[in-house]
């Protein structure tokens, strides 16, 4: 590995929070995702971003999905898009823009499935000018599919990509990686792209293509249905907060990690739901090393 990475061993902070603060001082977060039958993974998104601590999350999805998922975050508003077949449809462009300057950060791709019409979404939403977006899921795969879609790329983006889709991100980018080494094929996805990047799994990887940290937090029991969206929640929460997005990332994938643990100790691994990880969120951060 080249000399100049710089490995991070220690944890970012959330800064203190004012006696006179509200609600705005602490972000808003759009997510951006859903369709019909994939309901639940938006909802964990935004509850994830709420118990992360920002002020504000908003839920745009398909408006045939909307009143489902609202139901899903009681905490959270939602705003209904054009869609087809039962997903975001290309006219919601327009609104998504909109939207988008409404909210500091967007979390990009939880349930929203995939399609030609929603790899011009993306392509949209990855042009918005300094705009930080945590990208997961099928975001990344219409990403992928998008091609050479970093060469228009104005957002301020986090990939967070499990091993099956960095193969697909690094496919579209031309890009040969081995992941037998983790932190290197990760980090040439971030120098590649001009985005941070986290590699998810045992000992999850965040690099931006300089700065290299592996997390030591998490059990298999996270492998589940969900988990991966309350991480996209979690760093677009931190992101919101002020953390520039790397270390929103590092904060993110511990925290996440830690929350599995305690989650873990409590009802097994086997047991472990992505919802779980909610309830264990609190302790997690509170337990977070201090400086």
């Amino acid at each position: 590995m080249a000399k100049s990475v710089v490995r991070v061993r220690r944890l970012p902070r959330l800064a203190a929070r004012a006696c006179e603060a509200h609600k705005g001082d602490f972000g808003r977060v759009l997510v951006v995702g859903g369709s019909v039958g994939m309901v639940g993974a938006p909802a964990l998104a935004a509850n994830a971003a709420l118990r992360g601590g920002c002020g504000l999350a908003k839920i745009a999805c398909p408006s045939v999905a909307q009143q489902a998922i609202a139901t899903l975050a009681p905490c959270a508003t939602s705003w209904p898009l054009p869609a087809k077949d039962g997903l975001i449809s290309k006219q919601a462009m327009a609104e998504l823009s909109e939207l988008a300057g409404e909210h500091d950060v967007l979390a990009v791709g939880p349930g929203i499935g995939q399609s030609a019409e929603l790899r011009e979404v993306l392509t949209c939403l990855v042009s918005v000018p300094d705009k930080p977006v945590v990208i997961d899921a099928d975001g990344l795969n219409n990403l992928a599919a998008a091609g050479c879609w970093w060469r228009s790329c104005r957002a301020t983006v986090v990939l967070t990509p499990h091993p099956g889709e960095m193969r697909r991100l690094a496919a579209g980018a031309d890009l040969s990686v081995d992941l037998s080494g983790r932190e290197e094929a990760a980090m040439a996805l971030a120098a590649c792209v001009g985005a941070v990047v986290v590699l998810k799994g045992a000992g999850t990887v965040v690099t931006d293509g300089r700065r290299v940290y592996v997390n030591n937090t998490g059990n298999p029991g996270m492998a589940t249905g969900g988990s991966g969206d309350v991480l996209t929640g979690l760093i677009a929460a931190f992101i919101a907060q002020h953390l520039e997005p790397f270390d929103a990332a590092v904060l993110g994938v511990w925290a996440h990690g830690k929350a599995g643990d305690l989650a873990a100790a409590v009802k097994g691994q086997v047991c472990l739901m992505a919802s779980d990880l909610l309830d264990y969120l609190p302790p997690a951060l509170r337990s977070a090393p201090r400086r």
